[in-house]
This record gives C-alpha cells, structure tokens and sequence, in this order.
C-alpha cells in the first residue's frame, strides 16, 4: 500500500497519522506529553518530549498500518504555530524549554512596544497583534534571560524554530533548518508582503537574522528524512501550521470558504484569495499557503482556549473521568441557568487581545450545579467562535451561511448543535474531521504526484452531517448580550 505520513504535532500530544490516495485515515497513533507551568501564565514544553512522542507515533502508526519506509511517497508536517524553540546549531540540544504559544510572559514586553508605537509596523507588515500569543517576543525572552544566549546568537550558534523547523531539524539530523510560509507568518517576524524575514522587524527585538531557517512554500519536496530512522530517506514534502493545514484540508480552496476548528483552541480562518485583506475587527490576517508559486491569505481569528477548557473540568475541578463525559453531563439540563463561562485562563484573544484577562463563572446560584457548569462549558466554546466569527463578517461584508467544522470537538453532537444555534448558520461536519492532518498530507502527497491536483483532494471531501438552528434569532441574540456582559467583566483582571 503506498501512502502519505502526517505528523501531527499539537499542544497536549503528537500524533502520526497514515493516510491512503483514497484520504482514508489507515492507522492513527497518538502520545500525549507533559505540559509544564512554571509560573501563572507560563507554559513550556520540553522540546525533547515532542520529538520522541513524535518519533513513537510514527512507528506505531507504521506499524499498525503495516506499512514499511518505502511505502511511503511522502512526509507532511502539521504543527502547534507560534510556539518557539531555540537550540544550538551544533549540539542540537535546545537552551531552553519550548515556549507554547498560549504562555503570556511577555504581556509586558508587548505592552512596551505599544507605548512606543510600534504596534501599527507590525501590524502592517506582518498582519498580527502585538501579543504573547507570537513567537517574535518569545524569542526576545529567551535571548534576553538564558545566560549567554545573546553572545552565542550574535555569533550565529543558534537556530530558532517554530515546531515544524524543530521537526525537519530532527528527522534529517540537522540538515534542514527550514520553515513554510504559514508558520513564518506566525512570528511577527516575517513580511507577509514581501514574503521574507524582515530586517527592520527583527532589529526592533534585538533578534539576529542568522537564528531564522529558510522559508519555503507549503508544498515542495524539501529533502529526505536521515536514513538512520528512515531506511529508504522518505522526502519531507509538506509543511503548514495547524490551522492553516486544516483549511486546506476542508477543501477550503476558493476565497469565501471557512472552518473552525475544535481543538486545544479554536481557530476560525477564511480564505480571501491571493490578496491580503486587512481586518478592522481586530482579526489576523496571516498567510494560508504557498503552492506553485501561489500564495493564498487568509482572515483569522483565535480563541486560546476551546477544548483545553473540557481538559480543566477534567483534571482540575474533577467533574468528568474523562472528555467525552462533558456532554452527557451538559444534556442533563436545557440550559445553564444564567450561568456563563469565560474561560479566559491565558487572557483573551480575538477580537479582544486582552492578556490581562482571567477566567470568570458567573450567574451562579444556590441551584447551580456541575450540569449548568458542564453546559456553560460547552457554551463558552461556541461563544467565543461566534464573536470571532462575528467580526469576520463585518471584516467582509457578508453574513455566513454555513461553516465548515473539524477538530477532536466537532465529533459531539450537543456541542455542533449548540454552536448552529448560536451561529444562527448551518454547521457543516465532514466524515474525514482528521482535516489537519489531511491537509498536511495532502500538501505532501500533491508536491510528489501522489495527488494530482486539488480536484483529486475535492471529490474526496463528504460531508457526515449538517446541524441547522434549533432556536429563534432573537433568543441567541439575547443570549450572547449576557455573553458579551460576562467577557467584560472578565477583562483587564491581572495589573
């Protein structure tokens, strides 16, 4: 059986997944890693972590498969964005933990250069905020705190690398320190016009050129995995950031055309064709992909913490065993009962962009209990995607008729129902929901032939199920008025 390999690398575990020419999924493996919280607002990874898990995955998925290295055509690299490593070109050893993109160290930082007036530069050159949720002031932190950082960068030792760089810079033992266009467009670092690293951007936070990998397009064959873990060098074919990857992976191909997807966080993206369009809501604009020397850009919004919320009702409060138990808990009861979630434990992102937000539960009573708190859980989610998707239509000019959704999440029915309600749109659920990790796939598998063309990846995009509004717009109106109440108050909390 020949296939393509999508490694899948997300903020709680890495996954490999197999996939067939017919974009069947033919084995899945999954490893979870530990996540690390040094401080309140501070989250970490261990690099090391992320390439093991990755590498067991792979094998597992293989194997479960039952396919060799020489089966494979090709190898696509999905990845949790804007999360930064820094490691040394010669040991390969990173200098510091993984800085994850939810990690809000440099609020401070951020603010200063808003002060200064720097936030409309990189705004018009890069398309994103000035915020933690970036890699650019990431890379400044560890610069600036590791000791001796500075010295060994400024003689060009270092490498920095979001988790697609850390990856390629793995599997070819050091050979590729490279990037695609959607993940440098990631860490306000990159030109999204000119569409290389910019000068003017990286002097600003003090971060010397020679740490930045190649960038390249999102579908190319850039080289071959080490023939220590690959017998037969499978070529490296793919790359795209995880959001971006499950925009293509929906089949997302014409400007106009949107998903959301339910995962650690929500991510709410459009395509707008080869033209940037600038947000006045507060939205990103970032690029989507580079195919045949085509770039397309994309509208985006974030919400930094979607199922991760599910995650804390898990191992935090201890009111489920386990994800799924959260929605046969939140069916027990119609509604919350006028209890509303902001679940703002890493501050606030679009169209807010508030890190000095917390979370709130609020409206509760003496009747409140773990159901309205589960329902008000789910709520939240869909909320959030709702004011994103909010200011994407004022961004465009046009209401949204239909959604594309994927992601671990989309896979609860209540919670899809919830969101056509509150969306007042259909929701659109595909039978593949593994759309990154078949967008990465088939950006490999297009850049080696094993795809012919993007018609090839349409006629294989079905749809499993489409959720339509079950309650009247005036009623979801009001509903997200107590929301937007409830946001407030959750705003500006840590000084």
């Amino acid at each position: 059986m020949k296939c393509v390999l999508a490694l899948d690398q997300g903020t709680t575990s890495s996954r490999t997944i197999v996939f067939d020419h017919a974009g069947k999924a033919r084995a899945i493996a999954q490893k979870e890693f530990k996540q690390h919280f040094p401080q309140p607002g501070w989250v970490e990874h261990d690099p090391e972590d992320i390439w093991k898990t990755q590498q067991f995955t792979a094998k597992k998925a293989m194997h479960e498969a039952g396919i060799h290295s020489e089966d494979i055509q090709g190898i696509g690299i999905t990845n949790q964005r804007e999360t930064t490593v820094v490691w040394n070109r010669k040991t390969g050893v990173p200098i510091y933990n993984a800085i994850v993109w939810q990690d809000r160290r440099t609020a401070v930082l951020c603010q200063k250069l808003k002060d200064d007036g720097a936030e409309s530069l990189f705004y018009e050159k890069t398309g994103l905020r000035l915020d933690p949720y970036f890699s650019g002031t990431k890379v400044k932190w560890i610069l600036d705190t590791v000791d001796g950082a500075r010295k060994q960068a400024e003689r060009g030792e270092l490498a920095f690398g979001t988790i697609d760089s850390w990856l390629a810079w793995k599997l070819t033992k050091g050979r590729l320190h490279i990037t695609d266009v959607s993940n440098a467009s990631r860490t306000l670092l990159f030109n999204i016009h000119t569409l290389q690293w910019d000068t003017e951007l990286l002097n600003l936070l003090n971060i010397p050129e020679s740490m930045m990998p190649e960038v390249k397009s999102s579908s190319e064959v850039y080289g071959q995995v080490d023939t220590h873990l690959c017998e037969c060098g499978c070529p490296i074919s793919g790359i795209a950031g995880d959001q971006q990857a499950a925009l293509f992976g929906q089949a997302c191909f014409e400007p106009g055309l949107a998903k959301n997807t339910y995962g650690t966080g929500c991510f709410l993206l459009m395509n707008t064709g080869t033209k940037p369009v600038v947000s006045k809501n507060n939205l990103l604009t970032t690029l989507a992909w580079q195919r045949n020397q085509k770039v397309n850009y994309a509208l985006e919004g974030s919400v930094f913490i979607g199922g991760a919320l599910v995650q804390w009702l898990r191992d935090e409060l201890g009111i489920i065993k386990k994800a799924s138990d959260v929605s046969r808990l939140a069916a027990e009861v119609s509604d919350t009962g006028g209890v509303y979630f902001v679940p703002a434990f890493a501050g606030l992102g679009a169209p807010h962009w508030d890190p000095y937000a917390r979370g709130t539960i609020i409206g509760l009573t003496r009747g409140t209990g773990k159901t309205h708190i589960a329902r008000a859980a789910q709520e939240a989610i869909c909320f959030q995607s709702l004011e994103v998707l909010r200011a994407m239509e004022k961004d465009v000019g046009e209401t949204m008729q239909t959604l594309r959704v994927d992601g671990g999440a989309c896979a609860d029915d209540l919670l899809m129902q919830i969101q056509a309600d509150l969306l007042q749109a259909t929701v659109e659920r595909p039978k593949r929901i593994e759309t990154t990790a078949f967008g990465a796939a088939a950006l490999a598998g297009l850049a080696v032939g094993f795809w012919k063309d993007i018609a090839d990846l349409q006629s294989q995009h079905e749809i499993d199920r489409t959720f339509e509004p079950s309650i009247s717009r005036d009623e979801a109106a009001s509903r997200f008025s107590q929301w937007t109440k409830a946001v407030e108050r959750s705003k500006n909390w840590v000084s």
